[in-house]
């Protein structure tokens, strides 16, 4: 793989590079790997770069900003 850039994935390479960043995501101990999982889609189906989506989030979490209500480790 060239780079993370959408530009130089393919769809099934952005898919695997979140699986192998994320470790293994099919385990559903208490129900927060899907939430993680849905996080990285927007990558995964080339509509929002990774730093997009991690800079989102670290916004929300630093900032406190007005969210959805969250109920346990899921993320929306």
């Amino acid at each position: 793989m060239a780079g993370y850039l959408i530009k130089d994935t393919t769809k099934e390479e952005r898919e695997q590079l979140v699986a192998e960043s994320l470790g293994n995501i099919s385990a559903s101990c208490d129900g927060c790997s899907a939430g993680i999982v849905e996080m990285y889609q927007a990558y995964i189906d080339g509509k929002k770069e990774l730093r997009d989506i991690n800079m989102e989030f670290h916004a929300r979490y630093v900032s406190g900003s007005e969210q959805p209500e969250r109920t346990g480790c899921t993320i929306y």
